[in-house]
């Protein structure tokens, strides 16, 4: 049975995102449905790789609304998250009056055509409040604390009201307010400001049996064997204190190129060739190879 979109219930909601291939928790689900029916921001924290981007791509998927995803970054200001305006175009139409001869005569009304909304060029954000889609839009601000303290603030301003100001053409507000998603690796501390705009779930990396789940549902042709042993090799992983322990993406990506490698079980070969899949800086790959891969191998393999 599909289920409808927006959701009735918070089972409404977990079983939604699974018919898309999604699984969340109990918590996590409840915390997008609160956001739904509240509509109030969702922020999303967590470790990378846990699937927090991933929840605005399946709400996307789900509702049937077009994705806007502003990747935040340090340096990002306005003009490139809201709006800016089109300047080549705008030299060439004033070039365009200039040879027909009517720029002096009309200088007043050439400077409205300029700043039109012709030449306004709609950043993410502008995008996301201004659209007139039929169904409303996810907003995907993604990685927010990579971006600066004053991006974070102008942020908190347009959520609060779901409104832009350009002020060459008045303000632009929300008919259907979007759906946002806000994601953050906790590089560092988002404001309490934003955290009281929005509604908060820290995300953890999922159970054994919800992780070989997604790894089925995630990946083609791999064997439930194999799906269950990466889960495992990955939570002994997980518990090596590692500087970036691997999350489901580095879970679904090593299961994937052990089916490409040809294997339909966990071996130290096969974990030593394809460690790169999962785990990406050089110390943690030697932390593991410490310990004992040999070790790890036989805990994921010991059913």
């Amino acid at each position: 049975m599909t289920i409808a979109f927006p959701p009735g219930s918070v089972a409404d909601v977990a079983n939604g995102l699974a018919e898309h291939d999604y699984l969340s928790d109990e918590a996590l689900a409840t915390a997008i449905f609160l956001a739904i029916e509240l509509k109030r921001p969702l922020l999303l924290e967590g470790e990378a790789g846990v699937g927090k981007t991933e929840v605005a791509k399946t709400l996307a998927r789900w509702s049937g609304g077009r994705l806007i995803r502003l990747q935040c970054y340090e340096g990002l200001d306005a003009g490139q998250a809201v709006y800016e305006w089109d300047y080549s175009r705008q030299l060439l139409h004033l070039r365009t009056r200039e040879a027909v001869g009517d720029l002096a005569a009309n200088a007043d009304s050439v400077e409205d055509e300029l700043y039109s909304e012709k030449f306004l060029v709609r950043r993410p954000l502008l995008d996301a409040i201004a659209h007139n889609d039929d169904i409303a839009p996810v907003l995907l601000i993604d990685e927010v604390d990579r971006a600066d303290d004053e991006f974070e603030a102008f942020l908190l301003e347009v959520l609060s009201e779901y409104a832009i100001t350009v002020p060459e053409l008045g303000t632009f507000r929300a008919k259907k307010p979007p759906i946002v998603i806000i994601t953050s690796n906790r590089t560092r501390d988002v404001h309490d400001a934003l955290k009281r705009r929005a509604l908060y779930h820290w995300v953890e990396h999922p159970g054994l049996e919800r992780e070989v789940e997604i790894i089925r549902r995630r990946t083609d042709g791999v064997t439930d064997a194999l799906a269950g042993q990466v889960a495992r090799a990955v939570a002994e992983f997980r518990g090596l204190g590692l500087y970036k322990p691997p999350g489901v993406a580095e879970s679904i990506d090593w299961a994937q190129a052990l089916h490409r490698l040809e294997q339909r079980g966990l071996t130290v070969e096969s974990a030593d060739a394809s460690l790169g899949t999962v785990l990406k800086y050089r110390e943690d790959q030697q932390r593991v190879r410490d310990h004992g891969l040999d070790r790890v191998v036989a805990a994921a393999t010991d059913t």
